[in-house]
């Protein structure tokens, strides 16, 4: 018979301070979700009310023959407009995808305590976090996610600090993803019309995190999410959806009608890989390129994973839109943050659609 978990400090600890997570808690064989884990009907995901995205995935490629220019050209304009993208034939192994997804279950299926030594405050290493939710101590409901986090450094410490059952796959996934994610950024600041030296590039994605996320099945999906709705702080985002899917991105185009907003489903395409816009890039190009707003659903059917790895600057990098930009525009939207400020703010709070961008946002 699995606890109540009616009173919040007891759910609390069993899942957030004692690592047991989501998924310890459907082990004990939930019937119903927790009140705690009840999103509010406007937070709510109902795929029926979803556009489901025809758009096909991007071939990378074409940029070497000569489509390049066509492939350019639909990679910025996508990234004006949806902020998301998929991509094929993109430099990274197809079984490399599926050992990843195999790895994440692998890791996820360990007893509790073996993930929860790797919680906040008692990790053997700053460069490893499990958690569950996002900000669980701020959220009036919590997101029904565990995760992992890897920030990379170098390859001998990933491959000595990140955990035993995941670090080889996760780090070819991140050796390989990076050019292809490198070679985007190019494109869309080139499409910009700019100028920017490799240093500046690099700095830009000068930090690497790849994150598993797990899903387990959810007795009532339709009262949660996975995710809630917020955009990524970083440049650019790289994710591996599984077979299952659930990722809905917000339609900007319906911005200024708040009650009409849209969603569109991103579904999964085999070998493919999702890219999106981070907040990084929407202030780098004066609001040219937009973060995409997304959120993810939950499901009663099997537990899933997604993988995604943040293209982030470094701390100490200062983020602003690019002076040949303002003098083009005329006006800067944003204020130039120095990175390592923005990423505390952003951390500091639970999740709220764009809002982390008012963090750097000129009214």
């Amino acid at each position: 018979m699995a606890p109540s978990f009616s009173d919040t400090d007891s759910l609390f600890n069993f899942v957030v301070r004692d690592g047991n997570g989501v998924k310890g808690m459907v082990d004990l064989g939930l019937s119903k979700v927790p009140q705690q884990y009840v999103q509010p009907p406007e937070e709510r995901i109902d795929k029926l009310k979803a556009i489901l995205s025809d758009n096909s995935p991007i071939d990378l490629s074409k940029l070497d023959g000569p489509d390049h220019d066509k492939v350019a050209e639909e990679i910025a304009r996508t990234s004006e407009t949806l902020g998301f993208f998929q991509v094929v034939n993109h430099g990274v192994p197809v079984e490399l995808l599926e050992s990843l997804k195999i790895a994440a279950h692998k890791f996820f299926g360990l007893p509790p305590e073996k993930k929860a030594a790797y919680r906040k405050g008692v990790s053997p290493s700053p460069l490893v976090k499990y958690g569950t939710s996002f900000v669980p101590e701020k959220e009036k409901s919590l997101e029904w996610k565990d995760y992992v986090s890897m920030l990379y450094t170098n390859d001998s410490e990933a491959l000595q600090v990140w955990p035993e059952e995941i670090k080889e796959s996760a780090l070819e996934y991140l050796r390989t993803s990076i050019k292809m994610a490198r070679r985007v950024l190019e494109i869309l600041i080139e499409k910009l019309g700019v100028t920017v030296d490799d240093a500046k590039i690099d700095a830009l994605i000068g930090l690497n995190m790849v994150n598993m996320n797990f899903y387990p099945k959810c007795p009532n999906p339709e009262l949660t999410v996975g995710v809630g709705r917020h955009s990524d702080m970083g440049t650019l985002t790289v994710l591996l959806q599984d077979e299952i899917g659930g990722l809905y991105v917000k339609l900007e185009e319906n911005r200024d009608e708040e009650e009409k907003r849209e969603w569109m489903e991103i579904p999964s395409v085999p070998n493919a890989l999702v890219i999106n816009i981070g907040d990084t890039l929407q202030i780098l190009s004066n609001g040219r390129y937009k973060s995409a707003e997304h959120r993810v659903r939950t499901t009663s059917e099997q537990p899933r994973v997604s993988i995604p790895i943040f293209t982030i600057p470094k701390p100490t990098e200062k983020i602003g839109p690019l002076a040949q930009l303002v003098e083009r525009d005329g006006v800067a939207l944003y204020r130039e943050v120095v990175f390592g400020d923005y990423m505390n703010n952003f951390f500091s709070n639970a999740h709220e659609g764009k809002k982390s961008l008012d963090f750097a946002q000129i009214n």
